[in-house]
Parts: structure tokens; C-alpha cells; sequence
């Protein structure tokens, strides 16, 4: 997939791996004043937006967490232009939620056409290629008919086996003294096919900019956790430059509650 930014979008913003939940309060606070507030025109949310999606029908149960996120987005759409792609947490999400919320659903990887650059836009996962258990389930629930399966249990039923993957996911972290990262040769050869020179990704928690070579570089974005020790929370920031200078574009990395001002941090 390809999107060529129309001219009236100067700034767009990049976030990931939120992982909201119902239960995480501060973030979800954190969220839905940053959508409020941003002064992107779009908005680029790439995966791991939800903890978990275990189908688009939680959007017709009443009053459930999925339906109000949807909401919170609707809301924001109607004053900035919302996309989304899926992480590994939130596969799942469908046509559904995008029609709810009034946000385009993006392939992953996309390619975002902006400031005479193009931008490779992923959540990242399928990237870290030493991370062969992953991967394997990756391909297996990625799969139409492991999703046609469970998507015709009962919700109580997925939910359940949802929470057991994570706890299992969990555990798995707990014992992995050094996780998988992306590999630099897949992100090279990534750029090299779409012809693009920038890299921006989620699903590691490793924000950082890096550079693959003399011309290309990753840039991973930060996950979002307001209840840590030391709080996590960052949005990427990408404008045209303004008249008259000699930068392409101009990047920067803010807080949520930074997002409100038009002059950047």
C-alpha cells in the first residue's frame, strides 16, 4: 500500500504500542487527551493500540472498553485524518472498528509519500527474524482459517484464551534475558524495496533512531506506559519545513500532553 499525503497535512504524528486496557487508567487518560489536543491533521497508529482485540464484535456489547476507545476515536476524527495497522496484540481488529471509529485500516507494511520522502510504515514484529518462536505463530494466527475458527467461538471463549496467550507471552519474557530485535539486513532490504530511505516502527519498547547506513535509517517509537516507575510516553512528530528552509522535514519526539502545541516541544 501506498498513501501520498494530500498538501494540506504539514504535521503527522506516529504512536504504538499503547496497549490499552481498561484497567490501565493513566494511560488511557493520557490517550484520549492526546487526541483531543494533537495538532497533527493525521495521525499514524501502528499496532499494539489495544492489549488485546479479540474480534469487532466487542463494539456491540454496551458500555464495553472496545466501544468506548471507538468512540474516543470517532471524536478525533472528525478533525484529523486516523490510520491504523495491526501489531501482534491486535491482529484481529477488522472493517468494523475502522468504520466505527472513521480511521483507515492500513497493510503493513505501508508507504507513506510526505515532505518529497518516503516513509516505510510497520509495526515492526515481522522484522525481528531471530525470534523464530514468534514468528511460527505469527504465520498460524495470521492465517484466514485460524482466524475464521476463532472468531466463530463465543466471546467468553476468546477472551479466555486471549488471556491465557498473554500470560503465556508473559512468562516467556520473564524468562528471555535478551529479546529479539529487529534485524538490520530485513530493514535495509525493506527500505530497498519501496525505494525509501526511513524506517518507522513500534513492537520493540526500544525508542531510538538508527542509523542502517549512509542514507537509511529506523526510527522505533516509544510504548506507552503511564503507571511505570519511570512513566514511558512519546509521540513521533513529522512536519514539512516551514517556507524558506533548507530542511526537508523536520522530526521530534514529545510527550502527549506536548501534543496541543503547534510549535512542537
Amino acid at each position: 500500500m501506498e498513501l501520498h499525503a494530500p498538501p494540506r497535512w504539514q504535521c503527522v504524528d506516529f504512536l504504538s504500542d499503547l496497549h490499552l486496557q481498561a484497567s490501565e487508567t493513566h494511560t488511557l487518560a493520557a490517550w484520549q487527551h492526546y487526541l483531543q489536543s494533537t495538532v497533527a491533521d493525521a495521525v499514524f497508529l501502528l499496532g499494539d493500540i489495544f492489549e488485546v482485540w479479540v474480534g469487532d464484535d466487542t463494539l456491540t456489547q454496551p458500555g464495553s472498553f472496545e466501544a468506548q476507545c471507538a468512540d474516543t476515536l470517532r471524536a478525533a476524527a472528525q478533525r484529523l485524518d486516523l490510520h491504523i495497522l495491526h501489531g501482534n496484540r491486535d491482529f484481529l481488529m477488522g472493517p468494523a472498528l475502522a468504520t466505527a471509529a472513521h480511521m483507515t485500516l492500513l497493510d503493513d507494511p505501508t508507504v507513506l509519500v510526505f515532505a518529497d520522502e518516503r516513509w516505510v510504515l510497520t509495526h515492526g514484529d515481522a522484522l525481528c527474524l531471530d525470534d523464530t518462536d514468534y514468528l511460527q505463530f505469527r504465520a498460524k494466527v495470521r492465517g484466514p482459517d485460524w482466524q475464521r475458527d476463532f472468531l466463530a467461538k463465543p466471546l467468553a471463549e476468546r477472551n479466555a484464551i486471549a488471556h491465557d496467550l498473554r500470560a503465556q507471552s508473559e512468562a516467556r519474557k520473564r524468562s528471555v534475558r535478551v529479546y529479539a530485535d529487529v534485524d538490520t539486513g530485513a530493514a535495509l532490504d525493506l527500505l530497498h524495496t519501496h525505494g525509501a530511505h526511513h524506517l518507522v516502527h513500534g513492537h520493540t519498547h526500544r525508542p531510538a533512531t538508527h542509523r542502517l547506513d549512509d542514507t537509511h535509517e529506523r526510527l522505533v517509537l516509544s510504548d506507552w506506559d503511564l503507571g511505570a516507575t519511570l512513566p514511558r510516553a512519546d509521540v513521533l512528530r513529522l512536519r514539512r519545513p516551514a517556507p524558506g528552509a533548507h530542511t526537508a522535514f523536520t522530526l521530534e519526539r514529545i510527550p502527549p500532553a506536548m501534543a496541543g502545541r503547534s510549535g512542537g516541544a
